[in-house]
């Protein structure tokens, strides 16, 4: 079985009244920013093995704004050790923030309307400059997927035969309906307001890793992104480890629903490898179309339709779920984890996304008061104990949290 292990953007907030506080450096105790420079040596990936990813360690980390904190897992090999590591990375974060009065929240937009803070680093001061309105705005929580291949070929073999099942992830995680106090009409409106970037959204298909490595240095030969670092794409291969990173999730409300997702994404990558072994072409998808399922996905989470990844025609979003874990099914029951995928889309389904909870936490404050902020304190309330379900059984940690590496947002 593939190792994976999983980054999450988290929400520093204000346990009174849920908006966003810029806290991240004082939850890292003062310890180094800055984001690391993107690698010199474009091969650095093929220098990579799996017993240098398998040293990783689990930690905090910046992003691009202190009113984000990130998690990161070690390389897991079942969901049964993935998920208590989700947790831990959630309960280290929260109580880095209890510290210092603020709590943590995972939610992928904020609800209420906050002025961010760039957090204090010579790049992150260009990306303010260059990309303007963009780059202050971008207050948004991911969750990224890192799943281990065995070689750079691999990776983009796999990059090319997953790009057409992305969105399918991306109504799953769906955790995002409100922005600036308002209703946005979409339940992932992160995913809006990250593919603003220019080098975000779906990829075409390489073919090759020297192609893969062609178009990197073209985008950055044409001026427009700073450094690689910036490679926004819905899924890439890493640049620290030998993973493909899968990008497209909102951070999740449940930590079972991110280790469920992070389960799907393993299978995919391993379909994906299996597909090209036995010389199975990708699907030869426009990119325009697949920005179209992306859209949709974004816009209608699991409520709706979505655009089925085999025929690219709207079709009811719950089938279209279903038809992923079909097929993914022989993989998944290699690796024990069929029924456990089964069960976790059935209770996403059965209770709705992260957005529809958000919706349905604002809708009672509404129900019971006529609260001043529309009901978003309620709601990032409620996310802040959802956020740390699970977690009360782990050990507590007495000291301030190391900063074992700094990320690109």
């Amino acid at each position: 079985m593939r190792t994976f292990g999983v980054e999450e953007e988290l929400l520093i907030v204000d346990p009174e009244t849920g908006e966003p506080l810029a806290l991240a450096d004082a939850l890292l105790s003062g310890r180094r920013l800055a984001a690391d420079d993107a690698p010199e040596d474009p091969q650095v990936l093929g220098a990579k093995d799996k017993t240098a990813y398998d040293d990783g360690e689990m930690g905090l980390s910046a992003e691009l704004k202190l009113e984000q904190i990130e998690t990161q897992t070690r390389p897991c090999l079942q969901y049964a050790e993935l998920l208590p590591q989700i947790r831990a990375g959630r309960l280290l974060a929260d109580q880095a923030a209890r510290k210092n009065g603020a709590r943590v929240a995972a939610l992928a937009t904020s609800p209420l309307a906050s002025t961010t803070h760039t957090t204090p680093d010579p790049r992150y001061a260009r990306m303010l400059e260059r990309y303007g309105l963009t780059a202050q705005e971008q207050l948004t929580c991911g969750f990224h997927v890192h799943t281990f291949i065995e070689s750079p070929e691999e990776g983009v073999a796999v990059l090319d035969r997953i790009r057409d099942k992305l969105a399918v992830l991306t109504a799953l995680s769906a955790n995002s309906p409100f922005w600036n106090g308002m209703w946005t009409g979409f339940e992932s409106y992160r995913t809006q307001a990250w593919n603003r970037w220019p080098t975000s959204g779906p990829a075409g298909i390489y073919s090759t890793y020297s192609a893969y490595r062609r178009v990197v240095t073209r985008l950055l030969d044409s001026g427009v992104m700073l450094d690689e670092g910036m490679l926004y794409f819905d899924a890439r291969l890493s640049r620290n480890h030998p993973t493909v990173e899968v990008r497209v999730a909102d951070v999740c409300l449940r930590a079972e629903d991110a280790a469920l997702i992070a389960v799907l994404v393993r299978a995919l990558v391993e379909s994906a490898s299996r597909e090209w072994r036995e010389g199975v072409d990708p699907a030869p998808v426009p990119t325009v179309l697949l920005r179209m399922a992306a859209w949709q996905a974004s816009s209608s989470g699991l409520s709706g339709e979505l655009l089925d990844f085999g025929t690219f025609r709207p079709a009811p979003a719950v089938d279209v779920v279903r038809s992923l874990v079909d097929y993914l099914a022989p993989v998944l029951e290699e690796q024990g984890e069929l029924a456990l995928a089964r069960q976790g889309v059935e209770d996403i389904i059965a209770r709705g996304t992260g957005s529809t909870e958000q919706r349905r936490a604002r809708d009672s404050a509404l129900e019971h008061s006529a609260p001043d902020d529309g009901g978003m304190g309620a709601v990032v309330a409620h996310a802040v104990g959802v956020t740390m379900r699970g977690t009360s059984g782990l050990p507590e940690e007495n000291e301030a949290p190391e900063l074992l590496r700094v990320r690109q947002a």
